[in-house]
């Protein structure tokens, strides 16, 4: 017989009743009853039951051995009595009488507990992760991840697609957040960055003529911690493709995305196909480029209802979209009916703490003596009925209902309508669970306007292709727009897939054009002499025949942190870093001695405390 164990705790039937089985794993936790020790042994495969009597010679070490601690058992499998049967473990049918039993590793006091799951503080929990991933609900988020990885690899395959490898040590390149940087010890004062994404390879790798490339990569950025983000490190499904279009892309990445989604679905639903839907759109009906599909209620610009201040009697909307704001209406359906005023006037609170904006109007929605529908808040308690109820068309809403308006300036007010949207629905209790509602937000536009530096920047991802209509090419297209007006109007061949309200990856059909590149990159302000030393590889690899290419990049983080049922990505990874980039556990970031840094030729000015 092997020297720990013949069978996995997870594998034990009644099939197995009569025959000797040795058993190895962590004392999950015992029960001691007048006539029996009961141990349940887990593995990484499951839990069987253990009985101890006191007629065994180890029956006081079993007694006295600490949870977790490891311990390798033989004896005889016996069926248990019909009583006593667990039906919440596929080996509920038997258990193990222990004729022998050694004590691998005993436990020391623990930290935190295993059995039960309790909630404990993350500092802990990170400290002690390797104690944490024992526990049930994480140590199965980490094998599903290892699934879904699988999964995602299989289906890339079976779709025509090679594995290929890109460096982690390599050139620093903008990428929206700042690099970790690499000292090299052969080239003291130089330094190699850590690949924020493989962009410029997966682009070189089309260049070079391969076709259909992936890849699970490692990506490394130095940026503060979300929820959805992890501090310094994440994967993603790194894809590109020769010539192809922007719906080739779909066409491939689509099935992967809801087949994955299916396979791990466990109950829940996968609609599709994904819908399509301009950026201008979402932020109309949305207030966001990330929209949640599941909640039933879209915004409605009514700014048109608060230009005269003589119809609505609320002079604070009139003055803002008479000076170009605008007003729009988030619904928030039965609200007066079912709730009390302190949930609007929270929601008003929220908008100004949360969102640091000046607050949230709202009406609530009633019936007067004549069965009309009105409203005794501020900001509809004047309208005409006739007037009121052309807005109410609009919305379809009526009695019973309530509103939220956000006023401002445009892009500041379709913010906190949009962050309002998802927390009234949330609040209200009305997004289903159990759906997964993807969409592709596509036509983003090439540029955006810098406030603080008074200049256009690239609003997405710098090397996408500019759309350009029949007849036009994307050159074309950049040297009509001889205003600032008209290069904000210029659509880039970009998009995001988006599932129930979290961005999954961003793609693109690359500028493969040297002198095009050249043309976007200077009406951002960035000279060839930018270009070329920023991103000399590239643009020097296009001069020599580059094919049309596209590709996308969906992060494996957050597929698995939706498919796990999850709000943060931490329970998804192995060894997560904490809110301040630390690893806790391995004590990471640390200290290096003298000797380290002349080797790099680095000296430290550190900042005063």
């Amino acid at each position: 017989m092997h020297a720990y164990r013949s069978h996995t705790c997870g594998e034990l039937r009644k099939s197995h009743v009569g025959e000797t089985v040795k058993l190895s794993g962590w004392v999950h936790r015992k029960r001691e009853h007048a006539n029996a020790l009961f141990i349940d042994l887990r593995d990484h495969y499951g839990i069987s039951q253990v009985v101890v009597y006191p007629n065994a010679a180890f029956y006081e070490d079993a007694k006295r051995c600490p949870s977790e601690s490891v311990i390798t058992v033989t004896g005889e499998l016996l069926a248990r009595d019909d009583e006593a049967v667990n039906a919440e473990i596929p080996t509920g049918e038997v258990e193990l009488r222990a004729d022998e039993m050694i004590i691998e590793s005993a436990a020391a006091s623990l930290p935190l507990p295993v059995f039960g799951e309790q909630d404990y503080p993350e500092e802990i929990r990170l400290k002690h992760r390797y104690l944490d991933l024992r526990r049930e609900t994480l140590h199965k988020n980490i094998i599903m991840r290892g699934q879904v990885i699988n999964s995602l690899r299989r289906r890339m395959i079976d779709g025509g697609f090679t594995e290929f490898q890109t460096p982690i040590l390599t050139a620093s390149s903008p990428e929206g957040a700042r690099d970790f940087l690499v000292p090299s010890r052969l080239n003291p004062g130089k330094f190699y960055a850590l690949p924020q994404a493989p962009q410029q390879f997966k682009q070189l790798i089309m260049v070079a003529g391969f076709d259909r490339y992936f890849q699970i990569a490692p990506c490394f950025r130095d940026e503060d911690a979300r929820a959805d983000r992890s501090p310094g490190e994440f994967y993603q499904l790194d894809v590109e493709m020769s010539f192809v279009t922007q719906e080739d892309v779909f066409q491939a990445i689509e099935p992967v995305m809801a087949g994955v989604f299916e396979e791990f679905a466990e109950g829940r639903t996968v609609e599709t196909p994904f819908p399509r839907i301009p950026y201008k759109e979402s932020m109309e009906k949305y207030g966001s480029d990330k929209p949640d599909l599941r909640i039933p209620f879209e915004l409605t610009d009514v700014s048109e209802f608060f230009t005269d201040e003589g119809k609505t009697g609320f002079g604070i909307f009139a003055k803002i979209t008479n000076g170009g704001g605008k007003v729009i209406a988030i619904p928030a359906p039965q609200a007066a009916a079912n709730q009390s005023r302190k949930f609007f006037d929270n929601m008003d609170k929220w908008a100004k703490k949360e969102m640091q904006m000046p607050g949230l109007g709202y009406a609530r929605l009633t019936l007067d003596d004549d069965g009309n529908v009105k409203s005794q808040d501020p900001v509809l308690k004047n309208f005409a009925p006739e007037f009121l109820k052309e807005l109410l068309d609009k919305m379809g809403l009526g009695a019973g209902d309530g509103i939220f308006f956000s006023a401002g300036k445009k892009d500041a007010a379709y913010k906190l309508a949009g962050a309002a949207r998802g927390k009234v629905a949330a609040d209200l209790d009305l997004i289903p669970e159990g759906i997964f509602k993807f969409c592709w937000v596509v036509d983003y536009p090439m540029y955006e306007w810098d406030e603080d530096n008074e200049k256009i920047e690239f609003s997405h991802n710098p090397f996408s292709m500019p759309q350009a209509p029949e007849g036009k090419t994307a050159m074309q297209v950049l040297e009509e727009a001889d205003t600032v007006e008209k290069q904000l109007e210029i659509m880039a061949y970009q998009y995001d897939i988006v599932c129930n309200g979290v961005e999954l990856s961003s793609g693109a059909i690359r500028n493969h054009k040297a002198d095009v590149m050249y043309k976007a990159f200077d009406m951002a302000g960035y000279g060839p002499e930018v270009v070329d030393d920023k991103f000399a590889g590239m643009i020097n690899a296009f001069k020599f025949g580059a094919p049309p290419h596209g590709g996308i990049a969906p992060g494996v983080d957050r597929i698995c942190m939706l498919l796990a049922g999850t709000d943060t990505i931490r329970d998804v990874i192995l060894f997560p870093m904490n809110g301040q980039a630390q690893d806790l556990m391995m004590n990471a970031p640390a200290e290096v001695d003298s000797k380290a840094l002349r080797e790099l030729s680095l000296r430290l000015d550190l900042p005063k405390e």
